[in-house]
This record gives C-alpha cells, structure tokens and sequence, in this order.
C-alpha cells in the first residue's frame, strides 16, 4: 500500500481535492478528523489540553471549544507548539491504526491529508506529496465564509502558516485551486493518473 501526502494552505481547498478523491475510490485518512478524535472528552489529550490551557476551553458539554482555543493558539507562537505537541502524538496513534486497517483491506493508494505535513519535517514519509495551492486573498474569503471570523482573524491564521510557497518547493504535485470545481476535480484527476503510474497502481480501480 503506498501511503501518499495530501496539504496545502489553511482554507486552500484540500477538502475539495480529498472529496474528489474519495469520488474516484481512494481512500483519504482526514488528519482534522483523526485529531478531533484525539481530544474527545475523557481522552489524555484533552485532559492535557485542560491542563494546559484552563478548563475555559471547554464547553458546557465538557466537550473541547475549538474556535476558542484556536483563537488563542493562532495570536500565540508558543501556545500553538504547546498544542501540537499534545495532539500530533496521539493523531500518529490513529493515523498508524487507520492505516494497517487500510493496508489489511487491500487497499493499494491511501491519501494523507494534513495540514501540517511540510512543517512537522515529514514530507519525505508521505511521497509523494502533493499541495493544493490559493492565493492568499483566497485563503482569506474562504476562512471568513467558511469560519465566520474577521478579516484580521483570517489575516492572523493565514501568517500564523508556514508559507505556501515553501510547501509548493517541497510537493511532488500541485494543484492549483483558483478555479470552479469542475477544474479542482480534473487536475486532480490528472495527479491521481500520474501516482498510479509512478507508483506502477492499476489506475482501472479508480475509473
């Protein structure tokens, strides 16, 4: 099974090119969904996070509040680290189980997507990798429509981000995302004909 790596900026379309490939039979293993996995409540990360962070992070339900602990990691370099070093060991755990489950299934592609890929120094382990790219005033509508933040928001998450451009140097393939659908899903397409080539997969399982 080759595992391959799926990334790009924050709101710049990776959904669209995940959901394409799950269109044409790919399995995706969702590195977001993996971590709010990671930190449901009576989970050790989420107690980690409480002990870090306060028990204002939570909401009623005792259940994590996302969109307040982001506000405070994306203001703050070290809180941010802090963060990660809590919830990336434990979306490891899940991916590596997530992963044997696939290899065990016959599956023969699998797609990683994460948002962190290039700045966690892992690239190398998900190749080829491929990086979806937006402009930066892209990023920024789609994180106001998308998040319902403000513009100074969606400007202090998109600075809070390594560079696109360093991650686009680092991608065996890129997909630019400026476009409609319709043009996100053929490029895609078109990369998913050159993995199964380069990786000698029968692209007929994914027609």
């Amino acid at each position: 099974m080759h595992l391959f790596g799926l990334t790009g900026g924050i709101a710049s379309g990776k959904s669209a090119v995940a959901a394409r490939l799950r269109e044409r039979g790919v399995p995706v293993i969702d590195a977001d969904k993996l971590a709010r996995e990671a930190v449901l409540p009576g989970t050790d990360a989420l107690k980690a996070i409480v002990k870090t962070f306060g028990e204002d992070v939570l909401l009623g339900d005792g259940s994590l509040d996302r969109k307040k602990l982001g506000g405070i990691v994306f203001a703050d370099e070290a809180k941010r680290k802090a963060l990660n070093a809590i919830v990336h060991p434990a979306v490891s755990m899940l991916t590596f189980a997530r992963s044997k489950e696939l290899r065990d299934e016959g599956e023969a592609l699998v797609a990683y997507e994460a948002a962190l890929i290039v700045e966690n120094g892992v690239a190398d382990a998900f190749r080829p990798l491929v990086v979806v790219a937006a402009p930066d005033d892209v990023q920024i509508r789609r994180m106001i429509a998308r998040d319902g933040i403000t513009e100074d928001e969606a400007n202090a998450r998109l600075r809070a981000q390594m560079p696109l451009a360093e991650k686009i140097a680092k991608a065996d393939y890129v997909i630019e995302n400026t476009g409609s659908l319709a043009d996100v899903a053929r490029r895609t397409d078109e990369v998913l004909a050159a993995l199964c080539e380069r990786l000698d997969v029968d692209a007929d399982r994914y027609e």
